[in-house]
């Protein structure tokens, strides 16, 4: 391990150090995402608030295709770094990121053709259609960049350099808190602001890492002359697909729980919600961060055949999520109240949805840590199959039983309460597949 700077047995404050890089990282990249969602609510409206948590799954879905080939190409990558052929490691990164950049443009075009259309057939009306409409169109044409970001976030990991992937999203992030202030807060751009910064910070983070991996680099990876390899870039899809899948289903659930709040709550649905998903983006980072960081080494363990290595970090990493999601709850319930009157104190019955709706969602931090490390613990043993079927039964399968089902008996907190069913179940299915396989993978 140590040509890629890594220890093959780290102890847990080991993993830590590991790991806190891309765990920073991505709960980062969530955080400035709050920040557009605090000088919205506070400075243009709870309509406009509402618009921009309707839409945005919408818009995650197309980014998601970055967060596949960044794991999955992160894999397959580093797998060829255990087995020595750093050349074909160099190929496949470089034919990654060029293929990455086309797909962005295709996704950017389809997504302006179906906008209007789409927002129509989720229920959204009126101005919440309009508003809808002024934000995502301004946000579609940084695609190619946000699929970027995502995918570099997980190869700067692989490429040995998980600080300077840190460094250049505090700069992307702090740029986009920076220009909501300016644009929403001082000139008035409304929603359009809000999107225009998101895009120019989604550039940072998608365009530097490009600028520098294209130069003379002191990493693992640098971008070649490559060839198109259909054969490395479906099996890169194919182990990547849970991630995808899992930002894919997690998007569809979440426009289905806009859907359902809007018949059972009415736009103040929608907003508490919108407030829950930024609080749970930036936790369920905290998650992936930690996924994606300690996967480099399941991956070179797996190529080196490294059995010993697997058992350790498996067994540690379960110590470490059971430790996160323990103080998640906690400071979730603790929060509850003054994080809702950040976002939506204007209005107090809105406020107290929000507050009794957070302490209800906070209990599935218990449960959901497990199932995302799972998945990603099986990506990284190149088994795609299995983590595709933890992330689709998670995130597709149970919540969307779970969210239609019982608002049925329950009302509007069914829609609150189904979360935590879906996630409990969804950890059950991740100790059958990791308690089945330990067998084939030595662990």
């Amino acid at each position: 391990m140590k040509d890629i700077g890594m220890d093959a047995h780290p102890t847990h404050a080991g993993l830590l150090r590991l790991t806190l890089p891309s765990i920073t990282m991505l709960a980062f990249t969530s955080i400035y995402g709050v920040v557009d969602g605090f000088f919205v609510s506070n400075h243009v409206g709870k309509t406009a608030f509402s618009a921009v948590n309707f839409i945005m799954p919408f818009l995650m879905v197309l980014g998601s295709v970055g967060f596949m080939f960044g794991t999955g190409g992160g894999a397959y990558i580093a797998m060829k770094m255990g087995e020595g052929d750093r050349r074909k490691a160099d190929e496949t990164f470089s034919m990654l990121v060029y293929f990455s950049i086309g797909a962005g443009l295709v996704l950017s075009a389809c997504g302006l053709a179906v906008l209007r259309p789409l927002a129509i057939m989720l229920g959204a009306r009126g101005a919440l259609l309009e508003d809808c409409m002024r934000y995502a169109r301004i946000l579609l044409a940084g695609i190619p960049a946000y699929i970027l970001q995502y995918e570099f976030q997980c190869l700067f990991a692989t490429a040995g350099k998980p600080e300077l992937g840190l460094y250049v999203t505090l700069a992307a992030g702090f740029a986009n808190m920076l220009l909501d202030a300016l644009f929403i807060a001082v000139l008035g751009w409304g929603l359009e602001g809000a999107a225009a910064a998101t895009v120019i910070s989604q550039c940072i983070g998608g365009f530097v890492p490009l600028a520098y991996f294209g130069c003379r680099n002191k990493s693992l990876l640098r971008l070649t002359r490559a060839s198109f390899d259909k054969t490395a870039l479906a099996k890169i899809a194919a182990n990547g697909s849970s991630e995808l899948m899992s930002s894919i289903s997690m998007s569809l659930v979440n426009m289905l729980y806009n859907i359902q709040l809007l018949g059972y709550a009415g736009q103040d649905g929608v907003a508490a919600y919108g407030v829950l998903m930024y609080v749970n983006l930036f936790f369920q980072a905290v998650f992936i961060g930690y996924s994606v960081g300690s996967a480099p080494v399941v991956s070179y363990s797996h190529g080196a055949g490294d059995n010993a290595g697997l058992k350790n970090i498996l067994s540690k990493s379960l110590h470490v999520i059971l430790a996160f999601s323990v103080a998640m709850v906690a400071s979730s319930y603790m929060l509850s109240n003054p994080l809702s009157r950040l976002f939506v104190g204007y209005d107090e019955a809105l406020c107290r949805m929000t507050v009794h709706s957070f302490r209800v969602f906070s209990l599935s931090f218990l449960f959901s840590g497990f199932s995302i490390f799972g998945s990603s613990f099986f990506t990284a043993l190149n088994d795609g199959p299995s983590s595709a079927l933890i992330s689709f039964l998670r995130t597709l399968v149970c919540q969307t039983a779970a969210v239609l089902l019982l608002p049925c008996i329950f009302g509007t907190e069914g829609v609150w309460v189904s979360i935590i069913v879906a996630e409990a179940s969804a950890l059950g299915i991740t100790a059958f597949l990791l308690a089945g396989k330990r067998k084939r993978y030595g662990y």
